[in-house]
């Protein structure tokens, strides 16, 4: 029975394993590096314990140093979140080797579809379609330019473990590619200590819909239906939703069939995806398996009613599954809102800093998960998430309009974050109408990385004062004073406009 379980992780995501743990009775141990000793989740955490210095290699993913951390805390068993150590078998095989529960899938089950080649081969010989490209992992430079030429340009190049858009680059063409691969590897070597790469053609305009599944230790596997990522910066998602409103009834059935064979030809165990690009034909390819809970998992949460993270901990518990696959029901509409501390406007720059002021939408159909509190100070070590907003209505427009309405009170000041390019996506008209692909922001940059004149005037005061919020509003959402909240210059005071 586990009773206290080690969270090797930051952020948000710790805070949503610890309110977990809490709710379910279980004793929460927060690992911290030296860079995040005053960060939420250490101080909401049962305990805390530093792992190392601030640098990833030297603490979140310094595999040792977590595994000793662990154990001296007493802890049952360990919830890795995403990123970091989230997909590393050698981990996951440590902590097994230590008598510490990982709360993941297998180390085997991992080393199979955690690389991503590897996956690509046992999915393939299961008879699920998949993109052309390598089939066998290559360490030589000149091997993987090679079958880049078999594959035919435009090509992407991948980390072979881990995710979240780490590494990954767009090539066209040959004279390009050598220099794309050593930073696609020095990338995936700090993120996720593992440098091999490969590479796969790439199609263009595509949809990425990716499928939940969670599968227990007594052969149960079921799937929690769709979730819409297409809209991506740098190949990392910024909005989620569910369901996708490209996928009819027919081809849902198909991708979530497929997708827990997929489980169940690897062996797979407990929370993680399988991931999709959905050509515009509507033909859907096997991209990979995400082996760990997603940033998006609220989505499918609220459109289902499944707690994910709790799901996680009772099938490490060796509990089956408290549901069928006819059971789940889909209902609603859900949008996640990733927020980062970023500067949309040069190229989603990192913005770090003290965070002077924070102001987070409440009402009903919105949930917050967030890692960050006024006063805070944003690292500059690690991924610049700092929250994300979802929100649930009974329709995609109503959705929309409440994500909107919410964005637009959310009030985070002393840095910049990409609110105000959410904002304009939400806007679109090719947004509201479903047209999504994964260059959606490359296709609409004009629109998205540009704001009425109107809106500047507050960004640049509030920027002089510290202060950068969404003050962003369209034609038919409330501002603060309309909704009987304080403006942002009730809470600045003293400016005025002398001109």
């Amino acid at each position: 029975m586990i009773k206290k379980i080690f969270i090797p992780n930051r952020g948000e995501i710790a805070v949503r394993i610890i309110r977990a743990c809490r709710e379910l009775g279980i004793i929460s141990v927060a690992a911290y590096s030296q860079a995040d000793r005053t960060s939420l989740h250490v101080q909401i955490a049962d305990e805390a314990i530093e792992i190392g210095p601030p640098p990833a290699l030297e603490s979140y993913l310094n595999i040792e140093n977590v595994v000793k951390a662990a154990k001296e805390s007493g802890a049952d068993a360990i919830h890795p979140g995403y990123g970091f150590l989230a997909e590393n078998k050698d981990f996951a095989a440590k902590c097994r080797d230590n008598g510490l529960i990982f709360i993941g899938p297998t180390p085997e089950s991992m080393e199979l579809v955690g690389d991503k080649v590897a996956s690509r081969v046992t999915v393939q010989a299961a008879g699920v379609p998949i993109i052309p490209g390598m089939l066998t992992p290559q360490d030589n430079i000149s091997s993987i330019i090679t079958e880049a030429k078999k594959i035919g340009y435009p090509v992407l190049v991948k980390a072979s473990m881990g995710g979240g858009g780490k590494g990954m680059q767009i090539v066209t063409e040959e004279c390009k590619l050598k220099e794309c691969i050593e930073a696609s590897k020095r990338i995936a070597k700090s993120a996720f200590g593992d440098d091999t790469v490969y590479v796969e053609k790439y199609i263009e305009k595509p949809r990425h819909v990716e499928i939940q599944v969670i599968a227990d230790h007594h052969g149960n596997a079921v799937h929690l239906f769709e979730r819409e990522c297409s809209i991506q910066r740098r190949h990392q998602k910024v909005i989620e939703e569910s369901p996708s409103p490209a996928i009819n009834e027919d081809i849902r059935r198909k991708m979530g069939d497929t997708a827990v064979r997929v489980v169940k030809e690897t062996g797979y165990t407990n929370a993680g995806t399988v991931e999709f690009l959905l050509d515009q034909n509507r033909n859907f390819y096997f991209l990979e398996v995400n082996a760990r809970v997603q940033v998006e998992h609220p989505v499918t949460e609220w459109v289902t009613g499944i707690d994910i993270v709790k799901e996680q901990i009772r099938i490490a518990n060796g509990e089956p599954l408290s549901f069928s696959q006819e059971q789940i029901r889909h209902v609603g509409h859900a949008i996640e809102t990733r927020i980062y501390a970023e500067d949309p406007e040069a190229n989603f720059i990192p913005s770090p800093g003290r965070i002077s002021v924070l102001r987070e939408p409440v009402g009903p159909g919105i949930r917050v998960d967030s890692g960050i509190y006024e006063g805070y100070i944003v690292p500059s070590f690690y991924d610049p998430i700092l929250s994300k907003l979802i929100v649930y209505d009974s329709t995609r427009e109503k959705a929309i309009e409440r994500a909107y309405s919410a964005l637009s009170s959310y009030l985070i000041g002393g840095i910049k974050t990409i609110i105000p390019f959410l904002l304009n996506v939400l806007r679109h008209p090719e947004f509201r109408s479903g047209n999504l692909s994964t260059s959606f922001i490359q296709d609409y940059q004009e629109e998205l990385f540009s704001y009425p004149e109107e809106e500047k005037i507050p960004f640049a005061a509030l920027a002089a004062y510290g202060i950068y919020s969404s003050s962003a509003r369209g034609p038919n959402t409330p501002g603060l004073r309309e909704a009987g909240l304080p403006g942002v210059w009730d809470t600045l005071g003293g400016w005025k406009n002398t001109e």
